[in-house]
């Protein structure tokens, strides 16, 4: 989502809440297991935001600044049918000050409760430092050093099948062949750590958007990356809007969703690659709706290609966010998911 700065506000979000959820303490889960699943897709999830909010206020406070996703919740979406979590956090609160130094070890606890707790559960977690190919907010253009902030990061869960990386979020505006050697040094980085059976989600230069994976240049540039374990996905985003960025409940037809990717699709299948909708969303109304599934339908007839979805807008302190998938009220969770699994895309 292109709102670098949304996190800022996440005191005034939280304030407009009754008490904040904390970071996943909560009492013991009882089995949310739900019938087999009838998606096509491999992976069906709900992007999960919290640790990467008050990104302007560093290390920041728990609780105050920043929060972790609740189990409670995870196991409401599970049983939803939901069996993906991308987990969001900022890389300078994981490890501090500069690249190649140790982890805060009391900032990565709260990651390793909530990851640790959503693959104990049968779900897959998605390693996400939602930093923009940033480091306190300045284009990283050490190459070795992100290769080391990884292989320290993935060091947390090498030996979780469950787990899969994400390079980074939405890489945008930085030069094309530091945003591949980027994504080379994090897969090569992880493969370091020992996570040699995870899969790795590769992200572009162009806000990661799917509708610009042609004509950005991203599908030339991106191609050539290599993984000794052949375990690459090409996550994408994409939302329905004028400006594909996220910030309206107005979707331009009912048949945009479908147009936006179709080009992805297309390049996905001429070279053998895998893709993952990492994030997508749209307001709760008839033509957003028919966007969504329209998109989905197509998704679900490629899914030799698309490994599946995931919603942009879960997390405690969304408020009324007009995405907002966290149950039990969220506006998303309310007012779209009725749609997506009527149509059996969950």
């Amino acid at each position: 989502m292109r709102l670098l700065d949304v996190f800022v506000g996440a005191v005034a979000i939280r304030t407009a809440l009754a008490a904040p959820a904390a970071s996943g303490t909560t009492t013991t889960p009882t089995p949310t297991t739900k019938g087999k699943r009838a998606s096509k897709f491999q992976f069906v999830g709900v992007y999960q935001s919290g640790a990467e909010f008050g990104n302007k206020n560093l290390p920041g406070t728990l609780g105050k600044d920043y929060t972790w996703p609740v189990h409670s919740s995870i196991d409401t979406l599970m049983g939803k049918g939901f069996n993906t979590f991308r987990v969001a956090f900022q890389m300078e609160r994981l490890i501090p000050n500069q690249l190649t130094v140790g982890i805060n070890t009391a900032y990565a606890q709260g990651l390793q409760d909530i990851v640790n707790y959503i693959t104990s559960k049968g779900g897959y977690a998605i390693i996400d430092p939602h930093n923009f190919g940033r480091y306190y907010d300045k284009v990283i253009t050490d190459v070795a050093g992100f290769k080391a902030w990884w292989t320290t990061a993935a060091k947390l869960f090498a030996s979780n099948s469950k787990v899969m990386w994400d390079t980074n979020n939405e890489y945008h505006d930085m030069d094309q062949t530091l945003v591949f050697n980027l994504n080379q040094a994090a897969i090569d980085g992880i493969r370091a750590a020992g996570a040699t059976s995870q899969y790795i989600l590769i992200e572009d230069n162009s806000w990661s958007g799917a509708w610009t994976w042609i004509s950005s240049g991203n599908a030339a540039t991106l191609t050539s990356l290599h993984d000794p374990h052949d375990k690459l996905i090409y996550e994408m985003h994409q939302y329905l809007d004028s400006d594909g960025s996220g910030t309206s409940t107005t979707c331009v037809s009912s048949t945009i969703g479908v147009e936006r990717i179709a080009a992805a699709t297309s390049w996905l299948k001429a070279n053998g690659k895998k893709g993952i909708l990492g994030e997508t969303a749209g307001g709760a109304n008839a033509q957003c709706i028919a966007a969504l599934t329209g998109m989905l339908s197509h998704m679900a007839s490629n899914a030799d290609v698309w490994a599946g979805w995931l919603w942009w807008g879960g997390g405690p302190w969304w408020g009324d966010y007009m995405y907002g998938m966290e149950p039990p009220g969220g506006k998303g969770y309310v007012g779209v998911l009725p749609s997506l699994e009527a149509g059996g895309y969950i």
